[in-house]
């Protein structure tokens, strides 16, 4: 155990259960306080996710068919309200798979953007494939978010799956956009790709595919970023700030929490990560948002405030690193 002093407070935890985020309610009663999801403070918690906040509002945006925008637009680079976005962001927020309007929009997505090779390639756009392992976070991404709507049993998605484990142990996360150089936003999406696939599951493609992404990612410098860039170019700075939804980037938050779901949570060499993460942490408990997209047709939370997002994840991470012990009858809360 490491030394933590400040143990999240019972008001800190009551913060992340107030029921004007549905969403982050129902991850803090599942991943914090370890409610079994047949509790009824659970399964409320699961249901209010459609019936008010973000989810329903986005839905609310989209057309019978199953799109969102333009029927010929489902995916816009840097323009976060077409198609493939959408179930992006409601998969993020936990929406209900069986929802019809989510299962349309997936569908539609599937229909008009997969390819015989099982990825996403976005066409006719500045963030065009010139090789296979080109855009590989996007491919991962929108690989990600059908997994968690639902379709984690899908041939399509096996298949998505398999182009990610395959371009990962040909092309080591090279992307044209980093000058060919291997790619640690695309490492991390990758990863939180294959990580929703269950051990018992992963074929010995994707074992070594995730092998080799643990290897790149712990054998670098999670938390000084120092993996191939572009020739004279620094590190972005956008891995050190902490984003809620994340798009094509990626941060140290979301490394570690993709690390915490492969099982490398308490991993030595993510200890300098971790603390980076512990520096950021306010004076009342909480993280801050760094950043979100623009232009998104639903605003989550406000950039420089304290963030429900970002300070569950934060909690989760540290959780599952053995840093923090969360009781809630100790600090004196009850659920």
């Amino acid at each position: 155990m490491q030394d933590y002093p400040e143990q999240p407070s019972a008001d800190l935890l009551a913060w992340l259960l107030e029921p004007n985020n549905p969403s982050v309610r129902y991850s803090t009663l599942r991943d914090l306080l370890d409610c079994p999801a047949e509790d009824g403070e659970v399964q409320a918690a699961r249901q209010d996710i459609m019936n008010r906040g973000p989810v329903p509002a986005i839905l609310a945006l989209q057309q019978p068919e199953g799109w969102w925008g333009r029927p010929d637009v489902t995916y816009k680079p840097l323009m976060y309200q077409s198609t493939v976005w959408q179930i992006m962001f409601l998969a993020e927020l936990g929406a209900d798979p069986a929802d019809e309007r989510v299962h349309r929009g997936c569908e539609f997505i599937l229909r008009t953007m997969q390819t015989d090779l099982g990825d996403f390639p976005p066409q006719g756009t500045q963030y065009h494939k010139l090789a296979q392992a080109d855009m590989l976070c996007f491919d991962a991404m929108t690989t990600w978010a059908l997994l968690r709507l639902g379709y984690s049993n899908d041939p399509r998605l096996a298949q998505a799956l398999s182009f990610i484990a395959q371009t990962i142990l040909e092309a080591d996360f090279r992307c044209h956009f980093n000058a060919d150089r291997p790619c640690a936003w695309g490492a991390v999406k990758a990863m939180r790709a294959l990580a929703e696939v269950p051990e018992t599951q992963r074929t010995p493609e994707i074992r070594r595919a995730i092998r080799a992404g643990i290897t790149f990612l712990l054998d670098g410098d999670l938390a000084h970023a120092d993996y191939p860039t572009k020739p004279g170019s620094g590190i972005s700075p956008q891995w050190f700030r902490f984003g809620f939804p994340r798009s094509y980037q990626s941060d140290v938050l979301q490394a570690l929490g993709v690390l915490a779901d492969l099982g490398y949570a308490d991993d030595g060499r993510a200890q300098p990560a971790l603390s980076f993460l512990l520096s950021k942490r306010r004076a009342d408990g909480t993280w801050r948002l760094d950043q979100t997209p623009q232009q998104m047709p639903v605003s989550l939370e406000t950039p420089g405030q304290p963030s429900k997002w970002i300070t569950l994840s934060a909690l989760q991470v540290l959780k599952r690193a053995g840093w923090i012990e969360i009781h809630p009858l100790a600090v004196g809360f009850s659920v």
